[in-house]
């Protein structure tokens, strides 16, 4: 394979830049030509490929979002848009294309693949940890990171002022973020979507903390389980204490990726090359057990995922009383 681009697509995530550095730095000491593809699939569907050198991805590794930049793209759904995104790729000579995304870019990707014979490998990029078949995206720890630091400061207010806080935390239709901002930030509550936690319970948690004498509580609240504001008022009329709510927004979404973020992504772009290296494709790159692996990139979809979620729900849930 002697030429292949590189997009991101989806949400940005913390560590997509590492990961494109690692992925064209790799392949061009391959003596492979990297292109890039500005704004995803909308990109490659405008002709937005540019011959990408090592000045390109020079000291991006510590820099969030991504320089690439990410759009969303509908037309991209149609066979006859992708036959034209794929004519922009053949017209230049390239045979592989590594997709930085989500589940959706790597349905994208595989219908690319099937419908065009475009050789292509995904790295799981989000910060929401929700792609069957890896441990961990890129984006996820830098995330829970950021939401840490936002408890610990949400904490002092609420022990001045004696309220419960509830803080909603991204994750789409996954709880990973809220679980472990809990876990690690010393939630006192926690709702997410993959486990029953009524209302009702968590009220009569609260009640139980105010009679012990404990005076404020922090709650995580996955954004899967609905709005926010509606929770804090089913909430204001069950407890006797001041409930408020925040939303930590798309702040979440930004900043200078974790190391161990640059790692994984540096670890994973590298394994997209050498995927493509070997004439192979159709892949997704993943991490499970500390070891980077791949699977069919329909296993994002197909596959079952692992996860501990039930047995650290509960260990929360002890640690939060």
């Amino acid at each position: 394979m002697r030429k292949i681009a590189i997009l991101t697509s989806g949400g940005d995530a913390p560590g997509m830049n590492a990961a494109i550095r690692a992925a064209a730095k790799y392949a061009m000491n391959l003596g492979i030509t990297v292109y890039g593809i500005k704004r995803g699939y909308l990109g490659m569907l405008s002709d937005e490929i540019f011959l990408m050198d090592s000045f390109y991805v020079s000291g991006m590794i510590d820099r969030g979002g991504t320089k690439l930049l990410t759009a969303r793209c509908l037309e991209f759904k149609d066979p006859k848009f992708r036959a034209i995104a794929a004519e922009n790729l053949k017209r230049r000579g390239i045979e592989g294309v590594v997709v930085i995304g989500g589940d959706g870019s790597y349905r994208g990707a595989d219908l690319l693949s099937k419908e065009h014979g475009i050789k292509v490998v995904g790295i799981p990029g989000t910060i929401d940890n929700d792609i069957i078949g890896t441990d961990y995206t890129i984006g996820f720890d830098t995330c829970l990171n950021t939401i840490l630091d936002a408890i610990s400061k949400i904490r002092d207010t609420a022990t001045s002022h004696e309220r419960t806080i509830l803080v909603e935390v991204m994750g789409r239709h996954a709880g990973d973020l809220a679980l472990y901002s809990c876990l690690a930030g010393g939630g006192d509550g926690l709702l997410i979507p993959e486990m029953d936690n009524p209302i009702e319970m968590l009220a009569l948690q609260i009640k139980e903390r105010r009679r012990a004498g404990k005076l404020h509580d922090i709650v995580l609240v996955a954004e899967g389980v609905g709005k926010v504001t509606e929770i804090e008022e089913q909430l204001k009329g069950k407890v006797n204490s001041e409930v408020r709510s925040v939303v930590l927004g798309h702040t979440q979404r930004g900043g200078c990726p974790s190391g161990f973020d640059r790692v994984l992504a540096t670890k994973m772009g590298v394994k997209a090359i050498q995927v493509l290296e070997a004439d192979e494709g159709g892949v997704m790159v993943g991490i499970e057990g500390n070891k980077i692996i791949t699977h069919p990139i329909s296993y994002a979809w197909e596959g079952q995922r692992y996860t501990t979620i039930n047995e650290d729900f509960e260990i929360a849930k002890i640690l939060s009383r």
